[in-house]
């Protein structure tokens, strides 16, 4: 049998220079879209090196390598403290119930090859910032990609 789960997780918000995110969906849960997101494998795993791994193994994306410079990586110092759905509680230790989630961004070139783990997702597609939001199912997420623009710096008076 596998360790519980650790309750501190990343999200990372992949993005584009135009602000399209990548959304990928899960293959458990049809319809269920969202960031790429990951526990912790030890407690004392710094964030990056999390948020890094998760991207690799969930896209296929190599942060630090010649597509996506190890800078392209963000931590927006975000960290959002939220109730683990009780369909995913058996995966934490008993009695868990409340996960803390730091947020990243991650940019990259739009044609990016991009391959799914496919245990965890099926399909994956870039959409619009705004509507990348609203097709997100946690609310966490969609509130993470409605950050982009500050964040990217491309925060204007017309932006939101």
């Amino acid at each position: 049998m596998s360790s519980p789960k650790i309750p501190l997780s990343v999200l990372v918000v992949i993005h584009t220079p135009e602000l399209e995110v990548l959304l990928i969906e899960r293959a458990q849960q049809a319809g269920f879209w969202q960031s790429v997101t990951g526990s912790k494998d030890l407690e004392d795993e710094p964030w990056d090196v999390t948020a890094i791994r998760e991207v690799q193994e969930e896209t296929g994306i190599v942060v630090g390598g010649p597509e996506v410079p190890r800078d392209a990586l963000q931590d927006w110092a975000i960290e959002n403290i939220y109730e683990i759905y009780p369909v995913w509680r058996h995966r934490y230790a008993p009695g868990v119930t409340h996960n803390t989630e730091r947020v990243f961004g991650l940019c990259v070139p739009r044609d990016i090859p991009i391959t799914l783990a496919p245990r965890e997702h099926t399909a994956w597609a870039w959409l619009p910032w705004r509507e990348a939001a609203d097709r997100c199912f946690s609310p966490s997420n969609a509130e993470a990609i409605l950050q982009l623009p500050r964040f990217n710096g491309k925060a204007g008076p017309s932006t939101f």
